[in-house]
């Protein structure tokens, strides 16, 4: 959970061999960029407080990119846009992105990006209250994808944090139900809708940093503060650039694509380099919601 997803037009014509060469660099960016920063996440943490850092991560993102947007002349968003901007924000980055940072606290990063692989599952069910009905393969799809979430929160990696597992359910929710809210909205226009909504998202993790007493570390360690620079730096705007323009350039099918790759990216860089111990079950669980959500996105993608 890293920016919001703006809707995608996908190419018609042709692909040159230095487009083709382009959209392979981005989905390598998405990959391993936003299945890196899982880690990141756990690595900051250390020293800064979940909220906090979230939101120095957003509100420095989002004000370079407003900031930049302006520059080159892009109006800024009325008065409807920012409130949609606020509450989409508010939903993806502040509840998501918030309490995946809150839930790291006490789960093994791998672990929270399989939880967060879920998110599809979620925005499939929330389609409901808008009368866009599953198919019956989506339905299976839902059923197995859940079962995963189930084998998840049972396995050994979540059973000693419960306030970590529901934080991550809780996430994977709103991130769902603020996607699937924004449809149709009068939104900004392409990147100052990303800018508006990490300023929107910003401002909300402060408040609730606030509210928790979170104060500014009085020495933070430089392995923490790097990773939140890379967080801010490359989780959201190099990142991001590169699925904007796939959403531009690819079906979306194939620039969402990253909510395959990303948990097991995230599992092997936590194992790899982050020391954490990996159960079979978990492993299980992560199969069967990547199954899950491939059933829904590929029919949907049809």
């Amino acid at each position: 959970m890293n920016a919001p997803a703006p809707d995608a037009v996908p190419a018609k014509t042709p692909l040159s061999r230095e487009t083709r060469w382009a959209i392979g660099l981005s989905l390598l960016t998405l990959y391993l960029i936003w299945g890196s920063t899982y880690l990141a996440i756990r690595i900051a943490l250390e020293s800064w407080p979940p909220f906090l850092m979230a939101a120095l991560r957003f509100t420095t993102a989002g004000a370079l990119l407003y900031g930049f947007l302006r520059w080159r002349g892009l109006p800024a968003p009325t008065r409807a846009q920012w409130g949609n901007a606020a509450v989409t924000g508010l939903l993806l980055l502040g509840l998501g992105n918030g309490l995946v940072c809150f839930a790291e606290q006490s789960v093994a990063s791998g672990l929270a990006a399989v939880a967060v692989a879920s998110m599809p599952l979620f925005a499939a069910l929330f389609g409901t209250l808008y009368r866009q009905w599953p198919r019956r393969i989506e339905w299976i799809g839902l059923a197995i994808g859940f079962i995963g979430v189930v084998l998840l929160n049972l396995g050994g990696g979540m059973t000693g944090s419960p306030a970590g597992a529901a934080a991550l359910v809780v996430a994977s929710a709103a991130w769902a139900f603020g996607s699937v809210w924004s449809r149709g909205r009068d939104m900004p226009p392409a990147a100052m809708n990303t800018a508006a909504q990490m300023l929107c998202g910003g401002v909300g993790l402060s408040i609730a940093a606030l509210a928790f007493g979170e104060r500014l570390p009085a020495a933070p360690t430089t392995a923490s503060t790097l990773a939140l620079v890379y967080l801010a730096v490359f989780g959201s705007l190099i990142a991001f650039t590169a699925y904007l323009y796939l959403l531009r350039t690819v079906r979306p099918v194939l620039a969402t694509s990253y909510a395959y790759v990303n948990p097991p990216v995230a599992v092997l860089l936590g194992a790899a380099l982050g020391g954490e111990a990996i159960h079979i079950g978990d492993l299980v669980a992560m199969a069967v919601i990547l199954g899950g959500v491939a059933l829904i996105t590929l029919t949907r993608g049809k």
